[in-house]
C-alpha cells in the first residue's frame, strides 16, 4: 500500500492518521538483516538530514502533523512507504519525498510498527509527592 502524505492530510484526528499509517508489525522480525549497513548508511547521509529537517518545519513539531499534539524530545520522522534495501538500492522515490514521510515521537512510531492502539496523548496527572524517589503515591 502506497501511503501519502496528501491523503494524510484528508485525515484530521490523530487516531485517523494513526490508523491509516499502523502497520501491524512484529517484534523481532527483522527489516534490513544482513543488509543493516544499507539503513545506517542511509540515515547519516546528508541528504536524509535535508529532507529530514524539511519535514520537521513542515509539521511544525507536531505528531502526525496534528495541531495539539506537539512532540516532546526526540522528533523521528517516518517512512509512510517502509523502507526496505530494494528502495534504497533503486533510489526509490518513497524512501527521500516529503510526500511519504511524517513527523511523529518516538512512542508513536513504535505504535506505527509494534503496536495495537495510538498512543494516548492525554497529559499525566500530577498529585503532591509523586515526583519524589521511592515515595508511594496517595
Amino acid at each position: 500500500m502506497i501511503r501519502t502524505y496528501s491523503d494524510l492530510l484528508q485525515l484530521t484526528t490523530f487516531e485517523d492518521r494513526f490508523e491509516y499509517l499502523r502497520l501491524v508489525g512484529k517484534v523481532g522480525f527483522p527489516t534490513f538483516g544482513h543488509e543493516r549497513w544499507m539503513n545506517q548508511h542511509f540515515y547519516t547521509s546528508s541528504e536524509w538530514r535535508r529532507i529530514r529537517n524539511e519535514v520537521i518545519a513542515r509539521d511544525n513539531g507536531f505528531d502526525l502533523g496534528v495541531v495539539g499534539h506537539p512532540i516532546s524530545g526526540k522528533i523521528i520522522v517516518h517512512h509512510m512507504c517502509p523502507l526496505d534495501p530494494e528502495k534504497l538500492e533503486h533510489s526509490d522515490e518513497t524512501i527521500l519525498s516529503p510526500e511519504y514521510l511524517i513527523s511523529c515521537s518516538i512512542m508513536t512510531h513504535n505504535a506505527i510498527h509494534f503496536g495495537d492502539a495510538a498512543p494516548d496523548h492525554k497529559p499525566i496527572e500530577r498529585r503532591p509527592g509523586d515526583t519524589l524517589l521511592w515515595s508511594p503515591l496517595r
